[in-house]
């Protein structure tokens, strides 16, 4: 018995300092939220002239009232 609770001491040991460690870095959503934008920015440079001709399309195929 007095070896688990020795084992639950550590790991709430363990969890504690490893959230207070995570409290000065950048959070990853961050850096996926840049990575995203860059990527569509990417995209959206090589693609421009097909993605205007794709919507265009879609508009003038649309029939009004």
């Amino acid at each position: 018995m007095q070896r688990l609770i020795a084992y639950q001491i550590r790991l709430t040991h363990a969890v504690r300092s490893r959230m207070e460690s995570d409290r000065g870095d950048v959070p990853g959503w961050v850096l996926i939220t840049l990575m995203t934008a860059g990527l569509v920015t990417a995209l959206w440079a090589i693609a421009d002239d097909a993605l205007k001709n794709v919507f265009q399309k879609a508009i003038s195929s649309t029939q009004g009232p």
